[in-house]
């Protein structure tokens, strides 16, 4: 972390004069505090209980400098004769809506499709979702959010009856005494969080589980690093060690949860040495991680991606919330179980409406009563709703194909880098009739596109997002985006008149976006009705849900589910509700008020390795980058650190493979390869190679990844799958 001002290059081209402004981070869901000047310097805002807590990390310091980068777009793009010529917005956007009316005309509404973001803001997600269903009518509508968090969101809500990343403040964490994080790196992936775990730390309570020796790994008392692949064995074994040694909060699961025995039966039979067999995690370390866990007066269990992106990745991400109802962790305050969230606006962008099966406030599509409530909002009828829709791979896997869509509008992602099997969805994308893609730099997926649309970006607009606590804030404008350039809230309005929507049903100001949000979501599981802008700019701390209170009707003081009032006033002064800082502490929130245990087993990876693929390719992030990294390789200081993909290994398995330190290897799947230059890591597992998955073409780690799918989330099984290590070129050789 630096707590320091950063100034992009002379050449950045923003404007000067006026106030600074205080906003937020564009990379993580962590949402760090920053102030920017109008000349364009990003800076740390210091405030009590800030996300930061008083730190940038070196994306979030040199953030600025993609606000004047020369690869900046600025006027549309439309192909003609096979390149892609500068088109003024009337040209392009006339294009775009005369090739969807013809396309509905011939196929009707579900030839068109739309793929959105988790970075996208609340007002953005909100619109696209209603312009998809609404504007367009069709069910094909999904975003790569579905890649990042769906299966912990699926586990969560199937034990909890409620998904939030964090059901708890983020400084809630810097009282725990233990914290196991698995499948998690947030040394690289998000820094000012470690400053939060100093007392674990310090207590040598930090547990890590990771194939990799990462950095966040090296500040772990305990590292546990599993076979790729094994997390829900070693989540099993641990368990046991709990129950075998005395453990269990006989009482809390007695009085706070359902299906324990279920879930017994499963975890009897995996006994630590047993677990050991499979993941390779020592016995005696499974018990210690279950004697730190229980014997701390403050524990958390906090998952990620690691745990996520497997093929059974809700079944794994729901044993380790098992771990932690074992535990009596869930509900408590000082402690609980947590996912990680990954991108800027990954909460926020997967409640109000751009995902398959979800309508806005985190409401199912096929559930009735939400169809009749938005559809109330919306000015339609409940029977003009389009029904679920295909989730985001599956969605991909069928552009261009015949009962597939034949049009596809792109907002906030680049698939053709970070969907996995990416050859494959490359393919597809170039089998459309028609590819629009909004973005801000040309991406590797706007090269591809019919129309590439230049919009704005974070700091030229404004709007809220939700972080990985539930903590709704507001980013503000700070400075005026280049000429030319349209918000995406404008395009979809643009759009969706020209389709035939009267102008006032797709506002393009956020607030009033926002406005028509609150409503769409009120009563629903993430009701975000009593949170207004207002609120936000005075500076109060909202974490959803936030209904909607009546002047009359004021909060009981201190009631425990909402926590103490964290802006400044006491509760009885407040006619508004105060936001929900921590869940479930009364109750859970299926009907009986109980969580529930999981009785799942270990299945393993979907893709294990053989003779012909004897190694386990795993993929991440690295600190410098953020994800398909169209944005941070276009930052100097960014891209000189980390210029290129690589392929991290052990020295014997390079040796093996006739490879040395720095010589390009092929990492070759059953899907494509990988080439790349090696790394020898004497910290990494002798069967593993880990790839970064932030860079374009050939270095593309997605050219290898599996496309499995998890039954229940349809997350991909990007985190496993089987390769084998050549010298490059030996492949095409044989």
């Amino acid at each position: 972390m630096r707590a320091a001002t950063s100034t992009p290059p002379a050449d950045a081209g923003v404007g000067a004069g006026g106030t600074a402004v205080d906003t937020h981070c564009p990379y993580c869901a962590l949402q760090c505090g920053m102030t920017l000047s109008p000349a364009g310097r990003a800076s740390v805002r210091v405030r009590p209980r800030d996300p930061s807590a008083g730190g940038l990390c070196q994306k979030g310091w040199t953030s600025a400098a993609l606000l004047g980068s020369p690869a900046r777009l600025t006027t549309p793009l439309v192909r003609d004769g096979g390149t892609l010529r500068p088109a003024s917005w009337d040209e392009a956007l006339g294009l775009v809506a005369s090739r969807i009316k013809k396309i509905f005309a011939e196929r009707g509404p579900d030839a068109v499709a739309v793929f959105g973001g988790g970075g996208l803001t609340n007002e953005k997600a909100y619109l696209l979702g209603k312009f998809a269903r609404v504007a367009l009518g069709t069910s094909q509508v999904d975003y790569n959010g579905r890649f990042c968090m769906s299966s912990a969101a699926a586990a969560a809500h199937r034990a909890f009856g409620l998904d939030r990343g964090l059901p708890f403040p983020l400084a809630d964490l810097e009282g725990a005494d233990a914290v196991l994080l698995a499948g998690a790196n947030p040394a690289e992936t998000m820094p000012p969080f470690l400053s939060r775990l100093r007392r674990a730390t310090d207590a040598g309570g930090l547990i890590v589980v990771d194939p990799r020796r990462t950095p966040t790994a090296e500040r772990a008392a305990l590292h546990l690093a599993p076979a790729p692949g094994t997390d829900l064995a070693l989540a099993l074994g641990i368990l046991h060690a709990v129950v075998a040694g005395g453990r269990l909060d006989h009482a809390y699961v007695a009085g706070r949860t359902t299906g324990f025995e279920e879930t017994w039966r499963v975890a009897a039979a995996w006994w630590p040495e047993r677990a050991e067999r499979v993941t390779g995690v020592a016995a005696a370390d499974q018990r210690r991680a279950a004697a730190i866990l229980s014997e701390a007066a403050s524990a958390y269990v906090l998952t990620a991606r690691g745990v996520e992106q497997h093929a059974t990745g809700v079944d794994t991400a729901g044993a380790w919330i098992n771990l932690a109802l074992a535990l009596g962790l869930p509900g408590r305050r000082g402690s609980g179980w947590g996912c990680l969230t990954g991108q800027g606006n990954g909460q926020g962008g997967r409640e109000h409406g751009q995902k398959a099966d979800q309508l806005p406030g985190y409401r199912k599509i096929d559930d009735p009563a939400a169809r009749a409530h938005v559809a109330r909002v919306w000015g339609i009828e409940p029977s003009a709703l389009p029904g679920p829709g295909r989730s985001a791979f599956e969605l991909l896997d069928a552009l261009g194909t015949d009962d597939g869509p034949s049009a596809l509008l792109v907002f906030g992602s680049n698939p053709v880098v970070s969907a996995p099997h990416s050859a494959r969805v490359a393919d597809r994308l170039a089998a459309l009739d028609l590819l629009v893609v909004s973005d801000i730099v040309l991406s590797e997926t706007a090269r591809t596109a019919d129309v590439v649309l230049p919009i704005t970006q974070w700091a030229e607009e404004d709007g809220t997002l939700t972080n990985l606590e539930g903590r709704v804030l507001l980013r503000r404008r700070a400075l005026a985006p280049p000429p030319g350039v349209r918000t995406d809230l404008e395009v979809l309005h643009d759009l969706a008149v020209r389709l035939g929507q009267p102008p006032e049903r797709f506002p393009a100001d956020p607030e009033t976006v926002f406005t028509e949000l609150r409503a769409a979501s009120e009563g629903g599981p993430a009701d975000y009705s009593g949170v207004t802008w207002d609120r936000l700019r005075a500076g109060e701390r909202l974490h959803w849900p936030v209904p909607r209170q009546p002047e009359h009707d004021k909060p009981e003081h201190g009631k425990p589910e909402h926590g103490k009032p964290e802006h400044g006033k006491p509760e009885h002064d407040k006619p508004e509700h105060p936001g929900t800082p921590r869940l479930f502490l009364d109750r859970f929130a299926h009907p009986d008020g109980r969580a529930r245990f999981a009785a799942v087993d270990h299945k393993g990876p979907a893709e294990p390795p053989d003779e012909e693929f004897p190694l386990y390719a795993i993929t991440g992030r690295v600190l410098q980058h953020y994800q398909s990294g169209a944005q941070t390789r276009r930052v100097e200081e960014l891209r000189t650190a980390v210029p290129e993909a690589y392929a991290e290994v052990h020295p014997d398995t390079a040796r093996r493979a006739g490879l040395s330190d720095g010589a390009a290897a092929a990492v070759v799947g059953r899907r494509g390869q990988v080439v790349v230059p090696v790394r020898c890591v004497p910290t990494m597992r002798p069967d593993v190679v880990f790839l970064p998955f932030h860079f374009p073409g050939a270095q593309r780690a997605n050219l290898v990844t599996n496309p499995a799918l998890d039954p229940v989330s349809r997350m991909p099984e990007f985190k496993v799958c089987a390769v084998r290590l050549t010298p490059a070129g030996e492949r095409e050789a044989r």
